[in-house]
């Protein structure tokens, strides 16, 4: 089932059989330091994890398929407000995907998602401000900085 769909990309529904694909994510270290997170998940945890939240309607996931029908990343909506009608987006884009294009289309889509699905009326997302090329694809699809966290969040030794 696709959810929102462009000429050479598709957000579809996160799947079981997708759990490999974004455990391989989760377990990529360069990948969950702008995740803020531990890069260390078992496979169990992540199933589990899956279990609990496949129905939450705070949550939406979704998988990033190329026209071949590759895995190329994973988008998240979080932290969905019904009330506020506001969520958190997130996004990875595999290693090896990265640099075509996949980010952006997939981040538009997302966005088109939130707002014309899901009727919310914001969508915030929060990123390093090392992360250059990510803050880049957010300004390019809307995303205005509204304002800089201090020493939020400790990631590779350090407090950013």
């Amino acid at each position: 089932m696709v959810i929102e769909k462009s000429r050479d990309l598709c957000l579809r529904p996160l799947e079981r059989n997708d759990l490999r694909f974004v455990h391989e994510l989760n377990n990529d270290a360069k990948i969950m330091r702008y995740w803020f997170e531990e890069p260390y998940e078992t496979f169990t945890e992540l199933s589990q994890l899956y279990d609990r939240h496949v129905h939450d309607q705070r949550e939406r996931r979704f998988i990033c398929e190329n026209d071949a029908g590759e895995a190329v990343g994973l988008v998240e909506l979080m932290e969905l407000n019904y009330i506020h009608r506001r969520g958190e987006f997130q996004i990875i884009i595999a290693p090896g995907w990265q640099g075509h294009g996949y980010a952006s289309t997939a981040t538009r889509l997302a966005i088109d998602y939130a707002f014309m699905v899901l009727n919310l009326h914001k969508l915030y997302l929060v990123v390093d401000v090392v992360n250059e090329r990510a803050i880049h694809v957010y300004e390019k699809c809307g995303f205005q900085r509204e304002g800089e966290l201090i020493e939020e969040f400790f990631s590779n030794g350090a407090y950013h």
